[in-house]
């Protein structure tokens, strides 16, 4: 399969137009673009770090010990209240490429269907969740940076099928005393839509609140987020960038 990216004409690339409450329901929906089907698992680049190939998951641990998550033919879903898994690795600036499919039959509405999430660093949140046709929160839904930064558009495809996130996250940077020299970037594609382009970030993701950034390693574990729903997740694979000047 191609990666596409889908440019909206006359969608601007910018994530905000003025500044709303966190998780506010006045907030504008996204305009919602239907992606195309879902194809085969994308090739993974020569240089990638394969996270999941189908077989087994170790690459990944719980906060306990071994990931507990359940192991299927060819993908894994999240077992909840299990808790989250994390890389067994730690990673800085990547180009991240996740496979997920929200249940099917879905059950539940809002942020009680579907719901996972992307977590870089194990700070900063690309929101999974399954918004075909499920209203919730702007800034909550599939694709968002999630309590800061909707996405530009709703490119969901129906609960059961693949669905991919392609990622550049770019970490923040911070001087020797701990303040911030330079915020986090993300750049995001959903099912091949360009949603974030080079956003910068307000801070650590949270829930009903702005946690604003505070200094940490240059390299932390990937996390995948167990919120008790059992999205299925195959075909991850990381690349490790160079730092820009």
């Amino acid at each position: 399969m191609t990666l596409a990216v889908l440019l909206i004409a006359g969608a601007p690339l910018v994530a905000q137009e003025r500044e709303w409450p966190i998780h506010s329901m006045d907030r504008p929906r996204p305009p919602i673009v239907n992606p195309g089907p879902a194809g085969a698992p994308l090739p993974t680049p020569a240089d990638a770090i394969v996270l999941f190939g189908g077989r087994d998951l170790a690459e990944w641990q719980s906060a306990e010990g071994p990931a507990r998550w359940t192991l299927g033919d060819g993908f894994f879903e999240v077992a909840p209240r299990t808790g989250t898994l994390r890389t067994r690795r730690a990673f800085g600036d990547v180009q991240l490429h996740v496979e997920w499919a929200a249940p099917n039959p879905p059950s539940g509405a809002g942020q009680g269907r579907g719901n996972s999430g992307v977590f870089l660093m194990g700070y900063y949140e690309v929101q999974i969740l399954d918004s075909y046709q499920n209203d919730t929160y702007a800034d909550g839904q599939a694709a968002s940076l999630y309590g800061q930064f909707p996405p530009l558009v709703n490119a969901s495809r129906p609960p059961g099928e693949w669905q991919t996130y392609d990622i550049v996250f770019r970490q923040p940077r911070f001087n020797a005393d701990g303040s911030l020299l330079r915020p986090a970037r993300m750049t995001v594609l959903h099912n091949g839509v360009l949603v974030h382009d080079a956003v910068e970030l307000q801070g650590r993701t949270a829930h009903m609140r702005r946690a604003g950034y505070q200094a940490h390693e240059d390299r932390r574990p990937l996390e995948l987020q167990d919120h008790g729903d059992r999205v299925r997740f195959r075909n991850i694979w990381v690349r490790e960038l160079p730092e820009r000047p």
